[in-house]
């Protein structure tokens, strides 16, 4: 039992009764119940974010409240009152509006209901650490409902605390179900939406393999439990949990062998979360505050290291080719290398402002900030290919990540400067100018060691047919206008003194129709001097821009005069 912070007193258990009466209208109702002794008050509150997603999110907006066992009132934008009088119980019912198609936030319509913890579950603060129970009154067409949460009867599941209880989607429907077991430890691939177009058995064959991958390189498997809750909405991304993780994609995606590798990448990624975050975590990141921001300047491990295992792990289970994960790790390279704000913001920045960047992107960002999931990947490529050199290929990154796990996977976490320790001990050597150009200053980034060590070269891009100059900005057709979007830093526009939402009108007095500028420049050269007509609010003007070659970063490719050590340092990374 917890007491507050006036002395009434609450038993064990929160119990919470989640129905649908108006599921087509994207509602469930939640009553919460709070069993107390004493006249007293219950202080309720709504998490305003979800971990794994790092913005101020106010879910609270969300939710109306309908009744209480005693008089109630909010006393912040996510916060109520609820009077307990002289009764036993204190009872809280309240509607929840659920229609934003996310991994984190809520979805209910006619078809499923996808529900996450934190937009969900009001809470007492001083009883987060006892078990919160759920049940649910299901419409009569949904036959299951699919958690990682402990089943303790019909339609009811039970968290140990709150933490899990935030930390576990449930999807209620008719999902399909498909189930394998590792070690002996029942997994549940969910899938909702196949509607015959989606191949569920081969997504759960392969989906598998990647566990057993997976289990092989970390050594065992952290949990009693894992479920996979696969929405095939036509929407996209991904979320982890403990023991479960939230993913989103098109049913068509087992359809083209491009977008079924998407998907795998994704599961990949979610599923590497076991180790790296949800177990093996930042130090800052747990236990965490749910009603305001939790800053860390590690989520460069936390997401970047995600994002370079993510598809190397995918290569390694054997489903997709060495050619199509060098074109992933191309592909993060260029996106880097193509992106100013790589100048402007250090990776451990980029972690520490994602409250405030990351998921509030505008026009400008590309210019102002990088992606820790982007420079982070390709940083722990660098490391990977630093380690295995400075040991000679007896020691990885893989070694990096089991020795931090088995240290810093219990309750303390671990910091920034602790992980970089762990890379120093494994390598055998000090690593800190590595540090210091690649996380923690906005240095570009040298990729001459790690191609030597592994035998690669950038492959010269082929250059399209009919491919002209560049203007270097980004623009759009919007209603017969042609619209500029987004000027990089550096480029022809951006010194011309091109803005975003000016309109593009004419090229040297000729008239450029919205679908027609790639056309039009590939009569041009780079170098060549031009006058742009625009009208920026309603005021024509002109500028004139100088056009540039479009820049460009080929693909990785081993290169043919490899030796035969290059060859065995490529095959311990990726298998040749």
């Amino acid at each position: 039992m917890a007491e507050n912070h006036q002395g009434a007193r609450f038993h064990a258990a929160v119990r919470y009764k989640i129905s649908f009466p108006a599921a087509s209208s994207h509602y469930l109702i939640v009553e919460a119940r709070f069993t107390a002794t004493g006249a007293n008050e219950a202080n309720l509150f709504l998490p305003v974010w979800t971990p794994g997603s790092y913005l101020v999110r106010e879910y609270a907006r969300n939710i109306e409240p309908i009744s209480a066992s005693g008089e109630f009132r909010k006393t912040s934008k996510n916060r109520w009152r609820v009077e307990a009088g002289e009764s036993d119980e204190v009872v809280f019912t309240y509607r929840v509006y659920c229609r934003e198609m996310s991994v984190r936030t809520n979805w209910v319509e006619n078809a499923f209901a996808l529900i996450n913890g934190a937009p969900t579950f009001v809470a007492m603060p001083e009883i987060l650490a006892e078990p919160h129970e759920i049940e649910f009154e299901l419409p009569g067409h949904w036959q299951s409902i699919a958690t990682a949460l402990p089943q303790i009867g019909e339609r009811c599941f039970r968290a140990a605390n709150y933490d899990e209880l935030v930390d576990s989607p449930i999807l209620c429907g008719n999902p399909a179900i498909y189930r394998f077991d590792v070690d002996g430890i029942p997994h549940t691939l969910a899938s909702d939406g196949e509607h015959s177009v989606w191949d569920g058995a081969r997504a759960a064959a392969d989906t598998e393999k990647i566990v057993r991958h997976y289990r092989a390189m970390w050594g065992g498997l952290p949990y009693e439990n894992y479920t996979f809750l696969n929405l095939l909405t036509e929407a996209s991304g991904g979320l982890e949990h403990r023991n479960s993780s939230v993913l989103m994609a098109s049913r068509w995606a087992t359809r083209t062998h491009k977008a079924y590798l998407g998907w795998l990448h994704l599961v990949s990624h979610e599923f590497f979360h076991v180790w790296n975050v949800k177990r093996l975590r930042p130090v800052e990141l747990g236990p965490f505050d749910y009603e305001k921001e939790n800053y860390t300047r590690s989520l460069w491990i936390a997401e970047g290291i995600t994002s370079y295992y993510g598809p190397l792990a995918v290569r390694r289970a054997g489903l997709s080719t060495i050619e199509e994960y060098l074109g992933e790790l191309s592909d993060d390279i260029r996106r880097l290398d193509t992106t100013p704000g790589r100048l402007a913001q250090s990776v451990e920045e980029s972690s520490w402002d994602a409250w405030i960047r990351l998921y509030r992107p505008d026009e400008n960002s590309g210019n102002s900030t990088i992606s820790y999931y982007t420079k982070g990947a390709v940083v722990a490529w660098l490391l990977d290919a630093r380690i295995r050199e400075a040991t000679n290929g007896a020691k990885s990154l893989d070694d990096v990540m089991r020795a931090a796990f088995a240290r810093f996977s219990g309750e303390k976490g671990f910091t920034t400067e602790e992980f970089k320790r762990v890379c120093c001990e494994i390598a055998g050597m000090r690593l800190d100018d590595f540090f210091r150009t690649t996380v923690e200053s906005t240095e570009e980034l040298d990729y001459t060691q790690a191609l030597d060590w592994f035998g690669l070269r950038f492959k010269e891009p082929e250059a399209p047919q009919h491919a002209g100059p560049v203007m270097g900005c980004a623009t759009k057709a919007e209603h017969g206008r042609l619209v500029v979007t987004k000027v990089p830093r550096d480029t022809p526009a951006a010194h011309a003194g091109i803005s975003v939402d000016d309109e593009i009108i004419a090229i040297d007095d000729f008239r450029v129709r919205p679908d027609h500028l790639s056309k039009r420049l590939e009569c041009y050269r780079p170098g060549d001097k031009v006058s742009v007509m625009l009208a920026r609010r309603e005021l024509l003007m002109r500028v004139n821009v100088t056009l540039a070659e479009e820049p460009k970063r080929g693909t990785l490719e081993y290169r043919p005069d490899a030796n035969e050590a290059q060859k065995r340092n490529a095959a311990s990374w990726i298998g040749l």
